[in-house]
């Protein structure tokens, strides 16, 4: 099961993966958001997509955390 802690998905996150690629790695960048989730080995740089369901099941562990997202300056609820 993955950690729990690791909810948000953001770009630029490495995971670890519950299976290793066939070139024997086992980290992946997240490179797309969406319904499906776009992750390419940091090994090869081979890039895949999985349904974000399958990409929740199979992760492992969270790495490395991608940067926050940026706040939106004309966000109606920031500041007032």
């Amino acid at each position: 099961m993955p950690d729990p802690s690791y909810r948000e998905i953001r770009l630029g996150d490495v995971v670890r993966m519950r299976k290793a690629h066939p070139c024997g790695n086992d980290q992946w960048e997240v490179v797309r958001l969406g319904a499906d989730i776009g992750i390419r080995c940091l090994k090869c740089a081979r890039r895949v997509l999985l349904p974000r369901s399958q990409y929740v099941r199979q992760v492992k562990a969270l790495l490395r955390p991608g940067p926050e997202p940026a706040r939106d300056p004309f966000d109606a609820q920031a500041d007032g």
